[in-house]
């Protein structure tokens, strides 16, 4: 981190972020597609498992060089209450975007084959027109009886950010609990299967605007059809209050956990 400074600290987000995407998107594509397994496949324990360990993976590769923000929202929310430098927030921000669109790209040369005899569904993005794009209240295998407003969407992604802001704050809080030998990643890992297993329903957990607006530019290009139908959404609900959240996250932990540990506040 301090032998290559900005550049080296940019590389890693855009790589971490890449790895996030590559295996994050690869599992939804995987489960979606599901060539070797058909319907069974299609199971959401299998996707939020796959982007917990994609997190993991992610953590470990680019911690080490840049502290592997590899989210916007987190980058913000260091930047808000943790001494993060403004100037870097804008270049980081911009090597994950360009990291998550790298990574949607490796998940199309990937899957390629199944993509395109899908019609090129959506495996890229949150949301109104994913594979898991509605609700299905009543049992599994009945048909979508309706579908989570904006609103609820985004009070799932707000709650959601904050829980993973606190899981990112507590793996690095050395006067908390804290975790040793370089657990932390799992922590995060484990933080975001628990965001999706629990609040993923409504908008599908992006908690991450370089997540999902990376690689729903590229499955614009690509032919995917429907990703900006409501334009609102895709730019309100995965991207601009994931962002906000994840500021808010740092406070609420600051007020709730920091002044009871010792030390006191920071």
């Amino acid at each position: 981190m301090k032998q290559n400074g900005l550049t080296g600290e940019l590389v890693a987000e855009f790589f971490g972020t890449l790895v996030l995407i590559l295996l994050g998107d690869g599992v939804v594509a995987n489960v979606g597609l599901a060539p070797r397994l058909a319907a069974p496949a299609y199971n959401w324990n299998t996707i939020t498992i796959g982007w917990a360990f994609a997190v993991i993976v992610a953590v470990y590769i680019a911690g080490g060089v840049s502290g592997a923000h590899i989210n916007p929202a987190v980058t913000i929310a260091l930047a808000v209450k943790r001494g993060f430098p403004w100037g870097k927030v804008g270049p980081y921000i911009i090597a994950q975007m360009l990291g998550a669109f790298a990574g949607a790209l490796c998940v199309y040369l990937v899957y390629r084959d199944g993509l395109v005899a899908a019609g090129m569904p959506n495996v890229w993005s949150t949301g109104p027109g994913s594979v898991f794009g509605s609700a299905f209240w009543g049992g599994t295998g009945g048909d979508p009886v309706g579908s989570y407003s904006l609103i609820t969407a985004g009070i799932a992604e707000f709650f959601g950010t904050m829980v993973l802001l606190w899981g990112v704050l507590a793996s690095g809080d050395e006067r908390n609990l804290g975790l040793k030998n370089n657990l932390g990643p799992f922590l995060v890992g484990f933080t975001v299967l628990a965001v999706g297993l629990s609040l993923g329903g409504p908008s599908g957990y992006s908690i991450n605007p370089a997540r999902d607006l990376g690689p729903r530019i590229f499955g614009t290009l690509v032919g995917t059809a429907g990703l900006w139908d409501d334009p609102a959404y895709a730019l309100i609900v995965p991207v601009l209050i994931p962002a906000i959240a994840g500021a808010i996250g740092v406070f609420v932990y600051d007020w709730f956990i920091t002044p009871f540990l010792p030390g006191g506040n920071k």
